[in-house]
């Protein structure tokens, strides 16, 4: 056997045993919460990350653990992670929604207008990776349609698939730009929970500017900027300031 083969052999068998740990493990967790060992099943989920297995259930489990701890902030914070696995997904937003209730801070997202709604209604209709799909697919179709017009003798039929296929290609233009669309808006999408039961927003990134507002344990906001220690945050609401980065956590970190 070459050494190539045997390195295949190799990772293949590591692969193969670390996912049978892991489900060891998840199964092990699960049995630990059912028995209200909340602690000792995240300490399974942690070990499952570290292993670098990241999924929507092991987040949400985490969350469950964390809401049952009373740990509002670690709790909102998994959600909000699995939903970014699972967007749209019932028991996730529900569940998300029941920790969100126990937060301290109010925060009202400013209104926004109609074509505002439309537009991110319709860009995140589906996800980056789903609109590429969609254009992959409707491309084939294209060329499908196109070689039935050149196949095809019949005037109707010809008259068909010309339809069809310029159907298809705008279809896929669209779908293409969507997916544009959607990565610009997550890439300059950089959200965050506040994990520190409470901290003081500033209008510099330095210990001694004037506080402009104090944030609470669970709170959502959006990372604009950082310099050292200090990241700038923005709110639903507007409002914005420098806080210490240790007292947030970043969603889209894996």
């Amino acid at each position: 056997m070459s050494i190539k083969k045997i390195i295949l052999a190799l990772g293949l068998l590591t692969v193969s045993l670390g996912h049978s740990q892991n489900q060891a493990l998840f199964a092990e967790a699960t049995q630990f919460y059912n028995q209200g060992e909340y602690e000792s099943a995240l300490e399974n989920y942690g070990q499952i990350l570290e292993n670098g297995e990241h999924s929507a259930a092991l987040y949400f489990n985490m969350g469950n653990c964390h809401y049952k701890l009373g740990n509002i902030g670690p709790s909102i914070y998994h959600y909000e992670k699995a939903l970014l696995l699972s967007p749209n997904d019932a028991e996730i937003l529900n569940n998300l929604a029941y920790a969100q209730n126990m937060r301290l801070d109010a925060i009202q997202e400013m209104p926004k207008s109609d074509i505002a709604r439309l537009y991110e209604g319709v860009v995140s209709f589906m996800t980056f990776d789903q609109w590429a799909y969609a254009a992959v697919i409707l491309v084939i179709l294209f060329v499908m349609a196109y070689l039935c017009y050149y196949f095809f003798h019949r005037a109707n039929h010809k008259r068909l698939a010309l339809i069809s296929g310029m159907l298809a290609l705008a279809l896929g233009a669209i779908s293409l730009l969507m997916a544009y669309l959607q990565l610009q808006q997550t890439n300059n999408d950089d959200p965050a929970i506040v994990l520190a039961k409470q901290v003081k927003v500033s209008s510099e990134p330095n210990s001694a500017s004037n506080a402009l507002f104090t944030l609470h344990e669970g709170t959502k906001v959006k990372v604009v900027d950082g310099l050292g220690d200090w990241q700038k945050i923005r709110l639903a609401d507007g409002q914005s300031g420098w806080l210490l980065a240790e007292s947030i956590k970043k969603i889209k970190d894996f």
